[in-house]
């Protein structure tokens, strides 16, 4: 089978288990080829655990689940070094964090600190824990959910923590059909438990590679530039983006492509995933009266295509 059939059959089963979302669907899938870490915002109870789960099923990938608390250390996360008699000496005994996906569920009701302990492992694929550094497992991927900040008891994620996270999603209500289905069919989360995986991590670092190998020519990579630009202009955000945030669009978009079945960056695969993408890392300015992604889209529309 080749990537192509892989990938139509991964979106096929996922969209089985999160009806009515298709786009929503293709981005996760994309942030996750592109190499990224990525967090699902939205109010309780609309599918973002069952569709964290689904996406590390569906890749084969081993995960562990943790359940953000405003009570979680971060050695709850990284693991701890427990005296053993019988070995008379320190064993280190490995948190939740050394698995291929990490899902870090509601992870703004947990404090600052915590928060701050998962920037390592994001950044570096490493934790140090006592003074010694261990890898963590090849791929290694942070799914995060959170609920809005205005809800009770939620924290709100650090900027330099927010700039880790290549994608920020939110799934939103179901249509009335989708609502339907959701209502007469089975349980998504025996769904999810029962679902065969789809590709190994083998399959998804091959894939990975395809995604570097997409080609984005000198044009495409100016409109890149005149976007990022035009978010430090101090037209539409108090502040622009980093260069770490353009290359991630860039990959966001490579990532796109493929699932598009291209091997070169069109400027839709750009517009497609750029809210997404920063959002989250941007801010408007006062007086535009839109939220952020409603903010990047206006953007959109006012730089001119390549």
């Amino acid at each position: 089978m080749d990537a192509q059939q892989q990938l139509k059959a991964l979106l096929g089963q996922l969209n089985t288990v999160l009806v009515g979302k298709p786009g929503q669907v293709q981005d996760c899938v994309a942030c996750l080829l592109a190499g990224g870490h990525l967090l699902i915002e939205d109010v309780p109870g609309v599918g973002k655990t069952t569709l964290a789960h689904a996406l590390a099923r569906a890749f084969g990938l081993q995960f562990s689940r943790v359940q953000f608390t405003a009570d979680l250390m971060p050695s709850d996360l990284s693991g701890v070094s427990i005296y053993e008699r019988g070995k008379e000496s320190f064993v280190f005994h490995p948190g939740p964090v050394f698995a291929q996906v990490l899902l870090a569920d509601e992870i703004n009701r947990a404090s600052p600190k915590t928060q701050s302990a998962l920037l390592e492992a994001m950044e570096e694929k490493q934790v140090t824990v006592e003074g010694e550094t261990r890898p963590l497992p090849t791929p290694f991927f942070v799914i995060a959910t959170q609920n809005p900040h205005d809800q009770l008891g939620t924290f709100a994620l650090p900027e330099s923590q927010l700039d880790r996270f290549l994608m920020r999603i939110s799934l939103g209500y179901p249509d009335r059909a989708a609502e339907r289905e959701l209502l007469s069919g089975d349980d998504r989360r025996h769904m999810v438990e029962s679902m065969s995986s789809r590709l190994t991590p083998a399959d998804l670092l091959a894939l990975q590679q395809q995604v570097l190998k997409v080609h984005a020519a000198g044009p495409l990579l100016d409109y890149v530039q005149d976007l990022v630009a035009a978010t430090r202009s101090g037209r539409w955000f108090l502040q622009g983006l980093s260069p770490r945030a353009g290359i991630s669009v860039v990959r966001a978009a490579k990532a796109q492509a493929l699932l598009s079945g291209r091997d070169y960056v069109a400027p839709d695969d750009v517009q497609a995933i750029l809210p997404q993408t920063v959002a989250h890392r941007l801010i408007p300015v006062s007086d535009a009266g839109r939220g952020p992604v409603e903010q990047v889209r206006a953007m959109l529309e006012a730089v001119p295509l390549p």
